[in-house]
């Protein structure tokens, strides 16, 4: 996507300077000239359409979920604080309507292009994109003011009120499918395709019709079945499949830390290059004073053992030391978190063990670049890809009551495949839902399918990690309240020494501020006076065992308010007829 822009930045310098022989100050306004001179061509609608790029998510795919229960950061979000408030200036984020009108705009004026199949193509990347604008706007305003039009400034539609949610997903859907429709299917990595845009509309379906189910709005079936109907024809398209190259034990780590990504299961990604563009997340994942992300205790117990029994049903897993906890489980938890001799790719000799890094003492290591790249990223992103199709299929068809084995072997079990645990059986699972999972989703389906839904709710959390959809599952789940639970870190068992892989040598040393007792061997020093211990009996905190407690606080969620953003004030005092989101002050 990087190279495609730099490439359309300099024919856009080319159409500018070509226009400078006309005296400036004759130019009509720059959208008047853009009409009158573009969009004739289909290097012309190309050029345009590559604009809407810039609302794509790159570093906040690996960033968001440090706005969630499943990793806290150093400095805990305000959404999990419970502690946003009413912004003043108007078009605060998210509330920006900017990119509103350039899509509008486009698609005002793309009919000029004489080049049919341009027409088709480039139309429908733009409604894909008007499609991911009112989605992103739906999921945190509700209802909101349905535009597809140019605004001018008489146009009375500027001071319009909100449009009924009903009125405006349909649009989006309506968007989407057309984008389905008309945008040819072609796996490219850095461009909108039709894949991409049936990936979007399953995401869009399953979010909609989850979010209608559990906060009582009603009509949520034909958004279920919108979902179970473009993850299956993605499914069915034979296009993608899961990564495994490297077996179970590398597969799913190499698919996210590789600096090219490729068309297997990649479906869209950001393309960065050494020298040309970078990022900074190595530095988030490694640096003591910024980021220092660390994974929820609660996360870390969601993994199944490598057998497929549950972790938490084993007597004294909440106290179990850091070495046992990590044996036998489900590959993908060391390939997230680093285990006991983890190796850093690239080089040959395991880690020393460092806690100095994480709040929690559980590193993220997915998507953990070479050292070369801690301090300046270069590797692509991946933004979409097919396991969410396969994941949106199962969760849409539980939902409905419609799932069967075949469903889970075509689906889920797919990932599984990914690191040879064993299958999800949907028969087990109904007859005996896991009491752990429904302590954390206690507002879950409560019928037939409450075991197989809080499966795939396992699945979607362990699979989609770090993925920017923590958020967004808890919210349309509305399960906010889970933002309240402890989100604490790995077990101590007490002041001292403890050796993290097992091979005699200590790596840890607790002390509660005089550290000259620990051996030479330890490579981690934590003081419980500054990183306390919250212990998970009693929950107290401050005592000599326990799990990290790096948010004593705990998150706030206020029910009847935070399942939506505010609307800033200036907004509001711009367009009377705009309300405010219930019990925002």
């Amino acid at each position: 996507m990087n190279k495609l822009y730099y490439t359309l930045v300099a024919i856009g310098m080319i159409l500018s300077f070509s226009a400078c022989k006309d005296d400036f100050l004759d130019r009509a306004p720059k959208d008047q000239v853009d009409a009158k001179f573009f969009f004739n061509t289909a290097k012309d609608l190309e050029v345009a359409t590559n604009d809407f790029y810039k609302m794509l998510p790159t570093t906040a795919v690996y960033t968001d979920d440090a706005s969630s229960d499943n990793i806290v950061p150093l400095i805990v979000s305000d959404k999990v604080r419970g502690s946003r408030i009413v912004p003043t200036k108007r078009g605060t984020a998210p509330w920006n309507w900017s990119s509103l009108r350039d899509i509008n705009f486009f698609l005002a004026n793309y009919h000029k292009c004489s080049d049919a199949a341009a027409r088709a193509k480039y139309s429908g990347i733009a409604r894909f994109f008007r499609a991911w604008f009112y989605f992103d706007k739906v999921k945190n305003f509700g209802d909101v003011p349905w535009y597809n039009k140019v605004l001018e400034a008489d146009d009375p539609d500027l001071y319009k009120g909100r449009d009924s949610r009903v009125l405006v997903m349909d649009s989006v859907m309506a968007d989407i499918n057309y984008a389905v429709a008309n945008i040819p299917a072609e796996k490219k990595l850095n461009a909108i395709t039709k894949y991409t845009a049936l990936l979007l509309k399953a995401r869009i379906a399953l979010h909609e019709g989850t979010f209608r189910k559990y906060h009582g709005l009603g009509n949520y079936e034909q958004f279920l079945n919108d979902a179970v109907s473009a993850s299956q024809e993605l499914i069915q398209s034979g296009a993608y499949t899961v990564f495994t190259a490297g077996g179970k034990d590398k597969a799913y780590r190499d698919l996210f830390a590789r600096n090219n990504q490729d068309a297997v299961e990649t479906i869209l990604a950001a393309d960065f290059e050494m020298a040309i563009e970078s990022h900074n997340l190595g530095f988030l994942m490694t640096a003591q004073t910024s980021g220092a992300w660390g994974i929820t205790k609660d996360l870390i117990n969601s993994y199944l053992m490598a057998d497929g029994s549950r972790f938490t049903d084993k007597s004294g897993y909440q106290t179990m030391g850091f070495y046992n906890e990590m044996q036998n489980r489900d590959p993908r938890l060391t390939q997230t978190t680093a285990g006991p001799n983890f190796t850093v790719n690239g080089q040959a000799s395991p880690e020393p063990v460092t806690l100095s890094s994480s709040t929690t003492g559980y590193r993220v290591i997915k998507a953990l670049p070479p050292k070369d790249q801690w301090t300046t990223s270069y590797f692509d992103i991946i933004i979409f890809r097919y396991a969410e199709a396969l994941l949106v299929y199962a969760e849409a068809k539980a939902e409905l009551g419609t799932i069967t084995q075949a469903d889970l072997e075509l689906s889920i079990n797919k990932l599984r495949d990914r690191v040879q645990m064993p299958h999800l059986q949907l028969a087990a699972a109904n007859a005996a839902p896991d009491p752990y999972l429904e302590q954390m989703y206690p507002n879950v389906d409560k019928g037939a399918n409450k075991g197989v839904i809080l499966e795939i709710r396992r699945e979607r959390r362990l699979e989609m990690f770090n993925e920017g959809l923590r958020w967004d599952d808890l919210m349309r789940w509305k399960e906010g309240k889970k933002l309240e639970k402890p989100m604490v870190g790995i077990y101590f068992s007490g002041i001292g020494s403890h050796d993290f892989n097992n091979d005699g040598v200590a790596d840890v040393y607790l002390h509660t501020g005089d550290a000259s007792g620990a051996p030479k061997s330890v490579t981690s020093l934590i003081n419980i006076t500054q990183r306390p211990l919250r212990n998970p009996a009693t929950g107290a905190t401050g005592t000599n065992s326990g799990n990290l407690d790096p948010f004593p606080a705990r998150g706030i969620f206020d029910e009847s308010k935070d399942y939506y953003y505010p609307i800033p004030l200036e907004d509001l005092s711009l367009n009377p007829n705009l309300s405010q989101n219930p019990n925002w002050k």
